[in-house]
């Protein structure tokens, strides 16, 4: 089996979305009838977000924590306790490709970091912010971005590295950089897409919104 896990605090506006794009993931022919279960963990949101998820045919855990770490943490052991031999991490402001899956377990990697491309741009983001990304941002293989929105982890190395630790911030940074020490084998590539929201209002601070404010105030 292999699990998709979306964290999600108020995302009534992209969550449909999100969600939609991942059952086409999963329903992907390349999987060859694989067994794919979308896990949605619910962190103290107060919007419609949790109406939202309930009409999709997707798995839900309701948290209290604010806090990105502990939920991604939550969610794999869930997924790891229902047999997933493969976890997909995305976010709920993110559409990923529809053969996102089966791209990332071609690789036969321990784990893959995948790229992401930002959706439209936010209104007001200046067009020497968007030059400043898009210089310094690799969408190429070989690539050394890590971002939750587009990881994948097979179930022993997830156990090895120690899984994700509950940071408020970069939680999936840290669980490479244990994969890396425990000698995972990690795929930086360009293959699994995703595309993701280029809003200024970040869900956790420091995260990929916050970084994309401070190319705004960039010399």
């Amino acid at each position: 089996m292999i699990g998709i896990l979306i964290p999600v605090h108020n995302e009534e506006a992209l969550l449909g979305g999100c969600l939609e794009a991942a059952l086409v993931a999963a329903s992907h022919p390349g999987l060859l009838g694989e067994t794919v279960q979308i896990l949605v963990v619910l962190d103290s949101c107060s919007d419609a977000s949790a109406a939202i998820a309930e009409g999709f045919p997707v798995q839900r855990l309701e948290v209290q924590a604010r806090n990105v770490g502990h939920v991604r943490g939550v969610g794999a052991r869930h997924l790891l306790n229902q047999g997933a031999r493969w976890i997909s991490c995305t976010d709920a402001d993110s559409r990923v490709a529809p053969d996102w899956l089966v791209a990332q377990l071609a690789l036969g990697a321990d784990a893959v970091c995948g790229t992401v491309t930002v959706d439209a741009w936010s209104e007001g983001f200046e067009p020497a912010a968007q030059i400043r990304y898009q210089q310094a941002y690799q969408a190429r293989d070989g690539h050394r971005h890590i971002h939750g929105a587009n990881l994948g982890i097979s179930a022993g190395a997830y156990v090895r590295a120690g899984g994700f630790e509950p940071l408020p911030c970069h939680e999936d940074v840290q669980l490479v950089r244990d994969l890396e020490r425990c000698g995972a084998s990690i795929a930086w590539s360009h293959a699994p897409q995703v595309i993701t929201s280029a809003r200024l209002e970040a869900r956790a601070q420091g995260g990929f919104g916050d970084y994309l404010k401070s190319l705004m105030c960039a010399s």
